[in-house]
């Protein structure tokens, strides 16, 4: 309890936890439909596009995430509709894109005189948290919420079985365009805590543990979410008192977790056998 209140008597801990819980619950809602449609690579993509997209911001001087949801938004779509259509497909097209984003971003920071660390964006720093990335963060992850709340029966039909779904009128186009728009706000909004080059762990690592434990898709979303917050802030405890990034330590634990929940599952796969044999 000490250290508890420790930690919540600095005002930049409390905007790192309260911003983290938000995009730890979002990003790991949004991981189930990711992994089982194969997109898992898309949240890594998408952060490169950001991170290209903060540095011409701070080139221009125009507020760094104001320009970067919008820009990522496109990109998300643009980067759907050309994986169904295009000649290039899957991995090798999010490397393409994601290269090209994270370079011109990098240039443009070397050329241009900017006002702000970019640098933070791309491994993230919890000192970097401004009251206006709170309220922006809050808003964009209470949308998400909402969103996915509302059209959880869709998106779970289209994560299952597209073909299925189109078949019985759902318009899986529409949903899959959801499940792209709701990422690219993700993460955006997660890129400033965790960084362009972590933020896709928090989508991905809570719901593979939650997969190895968990059989119904419910069940690893319930899970997810649980095994991504209680990993935030357990990471974000650890940097309270280690001098190690913070996105990095997150990740780690989410990797431990991820450990864990793959011995459990294991284990429990061997108990089942042994007492059918039984």
């Amino acid at each position: 309890m000490d250290i508890l209140v420790e930690m919540l008597s600095f005002d930049f801990i409390l905007r790192a936890l309260f911003v983290g819980i938000l995009v730890s619950l979002c990003a790991s809602l949004l991981g189930a439909s990711l992994v089982l449609k194969r997109y898992s690579m898309i949240g890594d993509g998408l952060s490169h596009v950001g991170y290209g997209a903060l540095a011409v911001a701070a080139a221009l001087n125009i507020a760094p995430l104001q320009l970067a949801i919008p820009v990522v938004i496109i990109s998300a779509f643009f980067l759907l509709k050309l994986n169904r259509n295009s000649k290039i497909k899957g991995d090798a097209l999010i490397a393409v894109i994601s290269c090209s984003a994270l370079s011109i971003g990098m240039i443009v920071v070397s050329v241009f005189e900017v006002s702000i660390d970019v640098n933070s964006y791309m491994f993230g720093s919890i000192l970097a948290l401004q009251s206006e990335d709170v309220i922006l963060s809050v808003i964009s992850s209470l949308a998400v919420i909402v969103l996915y709340v509302v059209f959880y029966n869709k998106i779970f039909a289209v994560t299952f079985d597209e073909s299925f779904s189109k078949a019985t009128g759902i318009k899986t186009d529409i949903y899959n365009a959801l499940i792209a728009l709701l990422t690219a706000v993700v993460i955006v909004v997660g890129m400033r805590l965790m960084g362009a080059l972590l933020i896709s762990g928090l989508v991905i690592f809570p719901s593979l543990s939650a997969m190895r434990i968990c059989k119904s898709y419910r069940g690893v979303t319930v899970f997810s979410v649980i095994i991504s917050i209680v990993c935030f802030v357990v990471g974000l405890g650890i940097t309270f008192y280690l001098p190690v990034p913070t996105g990095a330590c997150i990740v780690v634990t989410n990797l431990a977790a991820f450990l864990a929940c793959t011995v459990a599952g294991k284990a429990r796969a061997l108990i089942v056998t042994a007492d059918k044999r039984e």
